[in-house]
């Protein structure tokens, strides 16, 4: 089966030091660029969405969405056009024909444009679910907003048991309805149902590790980080031995696979790449017919 697979960045963020957070800023001073990288993939008779990022209600009443302390640390850059459901229809489709949406995980800027799908089912790990809907902590609630859960009723939960091994990866998945070559591979450590979206196309397997890591340079031998973006992952994580765990095995897969491209949420560099576009530009062209 051949699935073409759209890269979109759907609004980026800009947190506060700079150079420290994403590596490339000219100054500390000003703010950081951080991608929300997501896929549109076209099956044949269907789209699948992997994440959302942030969509139209968080555009237009972010204060009633999201929490204070994330819209002051990273101001997200809102933006109608780069929302999820608007490159879809820039793409030439009908937003209608979404009728599957893969989470990574819950957190606010990857879980915002589900309103904007209505109708789509949305998989998850039943962990991610079961740990949202606790908010236990007080980061817990300022990262997981249950404001972004309309679609609730239309949510499919998946547990790791029964499921398949992949590239040395246990637990892994494919979703009711969804092609064999569409993969959700466990992940935890930067939540506890985080989780990993693979598809192959193009004779190529395309892994979104999601933030199981947040810079290229993380995937190094030797790896490295910019130190703000470092400790901004140490303050997220909630399995720090589970995350540093999963970040070796995505190290061991770069270097040791030829048909896997490994990439993050949240690297410029590494959209840039994929995309072959500035990330500031919503995708664009001509739809493929549904059949």
């Amino acid at each position: 089966m051949s699935m073409r697979v759209h890269h979109l960045n759907c609004i980026s963020t800009c947190p506060l030091g700079g150079r420290l957070m994403d590596g490339r800023s000219r100054s500390l001073l000003e703010r950081g660029h951080l991608a929300c990288h997501c896929l549109l993939i076209e099956t044949p008779d269907s789209l699948v969405l992997v994440d959302t990022g942030l969509g139209l209600r968080d555009v237009a009443d972010p204060q009633s969405r999201l929490s204070r302390f994330f819209l002051t640390l990273l101001r997200p850059e809102f933006r109608e056009q780069m929302t999820a459901v608007r490159q879809v229809e820039r793409l030439g489709f009908d937003p209608a024909d979404v009728r599957h949406i893969l989470l990574s995980h819950l957190d606010f800027d990857h879980a915002g444009g589900l309103d904007d799908f209505p109708n789509a089912t949305v998989h998850m790990l039943a962990s991610e679910r079961e740990h949202a809907v606790r908010q236990r902590s007080w980061l817990d609630r300022q990262r997981l907003r249950p404001q972004q859960w309309s679609t609730q009723p239309n949510w499919r939960t998946y547990g790791t048991e029964g499921g398949s091994g992949w590239n040395g990866f246990e637990g892994v998945r494919t979703p009711d309805g969804l092609p064999p070559e569409i993969l959700m591979v466990p992940l935890p450590g930067h939540t506890h149902g985080h989780a990993g979206i693979a598809v192959y196309s193009g004779g190529r397997w395309k892994f979104l590790a999601a933030d199981a890591y947040f810079h290229a340079g993380e995937m190094a031998s030797t790896p490295v980080c910019p130190p703000g973006l470092r400790f901004y992952q140490w303050m997220m994580e909630l399995d720090r031995d589970a995350r540093l765990h999963n970040q070796d095995r995505l190290r061991a897969l770069a270097r040791g696979s030829r048909d896997v491209d490994i990439f993050c949420s949240h690297d410029i560099a590494e959209f840039e790449q994929l995309s072959g576009r500035s990330a500031g530009i919503p995708a664009e062209g001509f739809a493929t017919p549904r059949l």
